[in-house]
């Protein structure tokens, strides 16, 4: 337990890095208020409490589930020595997003709050650390997301028309632009509306997957009763040891060469189930968080993995070992081998609507972190209003002129509306800027990076509440070994990220440096304005 000098004013724990300064401001967080039954009783946020577990296992598909299973195998196989260890990866990806989704859902569940992971880093360590989480989250992370997933949707059109490298020319990037534009737009109608048409995408993203799996089952029945069938698939998972090294030149590399080849692969995984975090960022939106959250955590991941798994395996029943390391359209290659080129624009098609709902619930949390940071003051206001285009305008007196009925139903319809157009705004001009300026590959490694270390940062706090606060009320608490597990990871990812991308990490700390300021001067400004 901690001890009575932990505590002050009402017995509020003191976060582990906040300062007097910080205290005397007020900007010390408060311990979260208990929920009943499930319910949050937190008091109320920007957004009705109207989604359901659904509604959160739909948005976690919809935003993991993208360009990644399509992608990445060949980038992953070609880092691993067989087929089998490339499962394996798979597999270890998958457990590690499901820990640390784990882990979200235990601090989603015990601390009420808007915006991801800012309530939680804001309560452990304090008001900056909080901070720096949403500038990261609003100024790189997301937008970087964005900017990926409209230059990989671009990039799969190119592709089911025969055309390739068009990544670097200008036309490429107004289409990659245009894409993301369509998605804000698509989210600025209502949270209903967003979530009817995030389940849409949802069912074409296991539609996909169930394609290429049902085609791997096909082949490996028809080889199976007649292995001298040649003429579909591929021969090599009917003739070859899934396991044991099955690649030449594998066998004289060091342990150090192995552990590089292997966690690169690790790093395809990890950007392939990118997402399983997002649950969080509609927490407060949830009608019954503690219940909900966990079960919608505990329901998708699993689900994702095993998809993910099947889906790969189906790959190398398909296609000869030695292609699949050596396309970035694996899915496509695929099923353009077994069926034809007009099956196989049909896949690129539906891999396009994939990623378009990965883009869409990309966006649709993207404005709820500006929301959340403006409603703590450490964004312009004018991101925390909702149904609206700019600020929200005075209150009108009941005895001003009429409105005429054009007028009643736009105002009727700019009430119902709670999407933050604003916030929305803001993380699509941001992503604009990083696909004129930026490269696919650069975006992914600034992102992992910016993403990693305070998820990192979230879960080492996760762990450090267990014996700071044991008594703080956890509807949902996994084995502490799960998020220790976790930050073991995570802090590895991390570090090889900075080592072997160094000019990145240092334009990551630049960010963070030019957060920091950013904050005490507003703080700066805000004393200066109530003072007078």
């Amino acid at each position: 337990m901690a001890s009575q000098s932990d505590f002050d004013d009402g017995g509020v724990t003191r976060p582990l890095l906040a300062t007097n300064e910080e205290e005397d401001a007020g900007s010390r967080p408060a311990l979260p208020a208990p929920r009943d039954g499930g319910n949050d009783g937190g008091g109320g946020g920007t957004f009705k409490r109207n989604l359901g577990t659904l509604d959160a296992f739909a948005i976690v598909v919809s935003i993991v589930v993208g360009s990644g299973i399509f992608t990445s195998p060949g980038s992953i196989d070609t880092n691993v020595a067989s087929p089998g260890a490339a499962l394996l990866v798979w597999l270890v990806g998958g457990l590690l997003a499901w820990t640390g989704a784990s882990a979200m859902a235990e601090l989603g569940t015990a601390i009420p709050g808007e915006g991801g992971v800012q309530p939680y880093l804001r309560y452990v360590y304090g008001d900056l650390a909080g901070f720096l989480a949403a500038w990261t989250w609003i100024v790189a992370v997301m937008p970087a997301t964005l900017a990926i997933l409209g230059i990989v949707f671009v990039e799969s059109l190119y592709s089911a028309a025969g055309v390739t490298d068009q990544a670097g020319r200008a036309s490429h990037k107004l289409l990659s632009a245009a894409v993301v534009v369509l998605a804000a737009v698509a989210n600025s109608v209502s949270t209903r509306a967003s979530t009817r048409l995030n389940n849409f995408f949802v069912v074409t993203k296991f539609a996909s997957i169930a394609l290429v799996v049902a085609a791997g089952l096909v082949v490996a029945i028809i080889q199976a009763v007649d292995p001298a069938r040649d003429d579909i698939g591929g021969r090599d998972w009917f003739e070859k040891p899934w396991f044991g090294g099955s690649k030449p030149g594998w066998e004289g590399l060091s342990d150090w060469e192995m552990l590089g080849y292997y966690s690169t692969a690790l790093y395809g995984a990890l950007w392939a189930y990118s997402g399983w975090d997002k649950a969080i960022y509609i927490s407060a939106e949830l009608s019954a968080p503690a219940r909900q959250l966990p079960l919608a955590i505990n329901t998708a991941v699993p689900t994702i993995v095993l998809s993910f798994i099947a889906t790969n395996a189906a790959y190398y029943v398909l296609l000869p070992w030695d292609v699949v390391s050596t396309t970035d359209s694996v899915a496509v290659t695929a099923i353009t081998r077994l069926l034809g080129r007009g099956f196989g624009i049909f896949a690129a098609i539906l891999i396009c609507l994939v990623v378009a709902g990965s883009l869409l619930g990309n966006s649709f949390v993207a404005g709820r972190m500006a929301v959340a940071a403006a409603n703590r003051n450490w964004f312009p206001s004018i991101f925390a209003v909702v149904g609206r285009v700019g600020v929200k305008p005075s209150p009108v007196p009941a005895a001003a002129a009429p409105a005429t009925d054009g007028e009643d139903t736009a105002a009727a319809a700019a009430e119902g509306s709670d999407a933050p157009i604003n916030a929305l705004m803001l993380s699509t001009v941001l992503c604009i800027f990083y696909i004129l300026f930026g490269s696919f590959r650069a975006l992914l490694t600034f992102n992992g990076l910016g993403e990693y270390s305070f998820l990192f940062l979230t879960v080492v706090g996760a762990v450090a509440l267990r014996f700071r606060e044991p008594g703080l009320r956890r509807p949902y608490k996994p084995f502490i070994g799960i998020p220790a597990l976790f930050a073991v990871v995570s802090g590895f990812v991390v570090v090889r990220g900075a080592i072997f991308a160094p000019g990145t990490a240092v334009v990551l700390i630049v960010l963070w440096v030019i957060g920091i300021a950013f904050y005490y001067a507003k703080r700066s400004w805000d004393a200066r304005s109530r003072a007078t």
